[in-house]
């Protein structure tokens, strides 16, 4: 039970960061139309009119700021490499800003992007954001990995959360909404777990992007554009800083994760290339077939919510390993049947 001296500036950090999030988001929606980095209607989107990009903007000054301000909060920690954890996350978040405002002014190719999110998970594992340790779902032991594999393993989740939250984001509200539930989830692990130095930085990301998705739920005012990348990294580093919260969060991000993974594996077997965007994924087959933006959001929302709360239950690992599994099968079976309906009323 977390008591009233915790509760209070974790919920004031997170207020801090709603707060700056609704005041910088409209700034950010004025800057994008005025300097151009917005888009036009047309391509994948269904927007009807020219939208700001910059979503990067509001997310991280507001989380920068408050994350920063959580520091001078006197809580206790058992781990002395938590300021180190911090500073890379830091660093690596502004390297993945920096190219989420020249993307949305610019449109990078694919490869200076995968470049940039190489670099910046490079230097999280620098930072001691890596994986060294899991438990195997099978046996519940702790396995320690080596070195070399650690840092692989390292990279290979960071790029896979960055392009699963910018893949995901394809309707209003969407990637916001899931990435939300995702950072509740994690910051009440980290809280029954004792962290409550560390929970303040899912705090501080849940209450941005609170305040981001008031201009971001259909129809939006502003578009994450390059932000999604920097929610992917930041994301992705929340769910190892702490401890290991990997199998948490890939129970949670299930749904967008399992969409990606067959994504790549549909458009390499067709001999499409991987990393071009196209109406394939879940959410747009859905829009293809009458469904609103917000019925999308809201069932994301309730599967990934679901999800969530089997990852914080009691259940054996090895269950919730199966329910991953069970939920790659039901989102492979639910792009088939949308192929053929959209192909049959073609």
């Amino acid at each position: 039970m977390i008591g009233l001296d915790a509760a209070l500036p974790l919920l004031g950090i997170a207020a801090l960061a709603f707060v700056l999030a609704l005041i910088l988001t409209p700034l950010a929606i004025w800057l994008g139309l005025k300097t151009g980095a917005a888009a036009v209607p047309g391509g994948r989107r269904l927007h009807t009119k020219t939208t700001s990009r910059l979503g990067a903007l509001p997310l991280a000054g507001a989380f920068t700021s408050a994350a920063i301000a959580a520091q001078f909060l006197n809580f206790s920690t058992t781990d002395p490499n938590e300021r180190t954890r911090f500073f890379g996350l830091m660093l690596g978040s502004l390297l993945i800003f920096v190219v989420a405002i020249l993307d949305d002014h610019f449109q990078l190719a694919a490869l200076p992007q995968f470049a940039a999110q190489f670099v910046a998970a490079f230097i999280s594992a620098l930072f001691l954001i890596f994986i060294e340790r899991f438990r195997n779902p099978l046996n519940n032991q702790e396995l320690v990995l080596p070195a070399l594999v650690s840092v692989l393993i390292t990279l290979f989740w960071f790029m896979g959360m960055m392009n699963t939250v910018n893949w995901l984001d394809g309707v209003d509200g969407l990637a916001g909404a899931v990435c939300l539930i995702a950072t509740i989830v994690t910051a009440i692990h980290m809280l029954r777990e004792g962290q409550t130095s560390v929970a303040l930085l899912p705090m501080a990301l849940a209450g941005a992007l609170m305040g981001f998705l008031v201009f971001n739920l259909p129809q939006a005012k502003i578009f994450l554009g390059g932000g999604a990348l920097y929610l992917g990294y930041v994301l992705g580093a929340l769910g190892i800083i702490g401890g290991a919260k990997i199998a948490l969060l890939l129970l949670v991000m299930g749904l967008p994760i399992a969409d990606v993974a067959w994504q790549i594996i549909d458009r390499a077997l067709h001999g499409r290339n991987p990393a071009q965007g196209d109406r394939g994924h879940l959410h747009f087959r859905l829009q293809d077939v009458g469904w609103s933006a917000r019925r999308i959001v809201l069932v994301y929302s309730l599967v990934c919510a679901g999800f969530g709360a089997v990852a914080l239950s009691a259940e054996p690992a090895s269950f919730k390993l199966m329910l991953l599994g069970g939920l790659g099968v039901f989102v492979l079976a639910a792009l088939v049947i949308l192929a053929k309906r959209k192909k049959g009323e073609g």
